[in-house]
């Protein structure tokens, strides 16, 4: 699958997971060559049916596939590994630990994490709490794991010669998506609120370009008459105090809460945005806003932003952080 070389551009950003969500985890010296990030220990995976994690190719790997993965350590060396799980943006991971045998006493753990952790960021980091990791060790979890996205991480460590887990993997629908994380820059994608308040998210892992294509934000009334006079697309709507907004901008990393916003929008307008925003960062992030007394919903295209625009970008990231 071509977009999955997309994911691994993402790995080229990143130095490795900073263990954020297992405290006292740390890598084995192999690893502090400041030449050697572990992208260069990340592919692309065949099916998983069956499939053992070889720790010194697949420590740290991305996958779109459903099936089941089989890990037995080989050492006693307490590194750290992950498995960033991801899927189509209109669904859900699902994950069963089949068996594991980690134990506890010599520091051994396995941790689901309901979204992707790197460089002690988390996401989607809107609705971050406790809740969305389970940590286990000598002990298998009895209960299916399922992802709030269509993303999710196992992080393990398992300093213990011939002991280790067996998980299946499962991508089953989404009807209601509210986060979504983007293979590549390609696409149309609607974000919703379901008249619900709180904030949803599209993440794309790459400098984009993004074009509004509908827009109906901080106008549909959830009950009573609906508004059918559209005001176009309004500009700088968080400077103008209104509660229900869209922010466009990136991030220099996942933690969208930290985005840079070129612009935040809201409004009716069902015309194509005359020109798109080029936005030049190392994740490209549009968030929705919402108060839960609207029923709001923008459609995105995402494209990939060439290089010769990169210059001109209405937003750099690296630039506007120096």
């Amino acid at each position: 699958m071509r977009s999955v070389f997309c994911l691994i551009a993402l790995v080229f950003m990143c130095n490795g997971i900073s263990c954020l969500l297992l405290p006292g985890l740390r890598y084995a010296s192999r690893d502090a060559s400041p030449s050697l990030s572990w992208f260069s220990r990340v592919r692309r995976l065949p099916l998983l049916t069956h499939r053992v994690i070889d720790p010194n190719e697949d420590c740290f790997m991305v996958t779109s596939e459903e099936g089941e993965l089989f890990f037995k350590s080989p050492s006693d060396e307490p590194v750290v590994c992950g498995i960033y799980m991801i899927t189509e943006p209109d669904k859900r991971i699902q994950v069963t630990f089949n068996y594991l045998d980690v134990p506890c006493d010599n520091g051994g753990l396995v941790a689901w994490i309901d979204g992707w952790e790197l460089n002690g960021q988390v996401w989607p980091a809107d609705t971050w709490d406790d809740d969305r990791v389970v940590e286990s060790c000598d002990r298998r979890p009895q209960h299916k794991l399922l992802s709030h996205q269509n993303a999710a991480l196992i992080q393990y460590r398992v300093p213990a010669k011939g002991k280790g887990f067996a998980v299946t993997i499962r991508h089953l629908k989404n009807p209601r998506p509210c986060n979504l994380m983007l293979f590549g820059a390609d696409g149309v994608y609607t974000l919703r609120n379901h008249g619900e308040a709180g904030n949803c998210s599209v993440i794309a892992i790459s400098p984009t370009t993004v074009r509004i294509l509908d827009l109906n934000v901080g106008q549909t009334i959830k009950k009573g008459t609906l508004l059918n006079i559209e005001t176009g697309t309004i500009h700088r709507c968080t400077k103008r105090g209104l509660l229900d907004f869209v922010d466009i901008g990136g991030a220099s990393g996942l933690d969208h809460t930290r985005m840079e916003v070129f612009d935040s929008v809201c409004g009716l307008d069902s015309n194509e945005a005359r020109r798109p925003a080029f936005i030049a960062c190392e994740d490209t992030v549009v968030r929705l806003v919402s108060s839960g007394r609207y029923q709001n919903s923008v459609t995105l295209e995402f494209s990939p932003l060439p290089m010769e625009h990169i210059d001109q970008a209405d937003l750099i990231c690296l630039i506007n952080e120096v």
